[in-house]
């Protein structure tokens, strides 16, 4: 049987190490923890990396460290995902100024992810971009992604 496979976006990672939002913190932890276990297959692209590398001491380490815990497939930048990035800013879904996102987003497709897992509500986890992103993939042919929170992975221990 096939492992669900999530994208993880530097969002996610970046909370591992958020004491400032203790919530989001304790809920991507518990994530962590299941991807630690293998259940999920996991892809994070060659932009997380380096958007990582511009986190300054002694967050990167830290982040770092959380990276060398999991199994992951690099997807790095290539002309596929450019192109639905492309497609994403010409349906003016996101902003040219977001190219990341949309970078992340068309890696996670180009990737054959079940889910894009985020923390960024502005860009990513709303329903224009959601809706926009499901657009895409139906014009490009691709599979249908779901963009979800850490959260809705997550067995709340209420």
């Amino acid at each position: 049987m096939n492992k669900t496979r999530l994208f993880i976006d530097t969002s996610v990672i970046s909370h591992l190490d958020a004491p400032d939002t203790p919530d989001k913190m304790q809920d991507t932890h518990k994530l962590w923890d299941e991807i630690k276990t293998g259940v999920y297959d996991i892809l994070i692209s060659d932009i997380v990396i380096e958007e990582i590398a511009r986190c300054s001491q002694p967050k990167l380490d830290k982040l770092l460290g959380y990276l060398a815990e999991i199994e992951y497939q690099r997807i790095d930048s290539n002309d596929e995902i450019e192109e639905i990035a492309a497609q994403i800013i010409e349906l003016k879904i996101l902003k040219e100024k977001s190219r990341d996102d949309c970078m992340h987003i068309g890696a996670a497709i180009a990737g054959k992810c079940d889910y894009l897992v985020s923390w960024n509500f502005k860009h990513m986890v709303n329903v224009k971009t959601i809706k926009g992103v499901r657009a895409v993939t139906n014009l490009l042919g691709y599979n249908n992604i779901d963009i979800i929170q850490p959260t809705m992975l997550v067995e709340k221990g209420e």
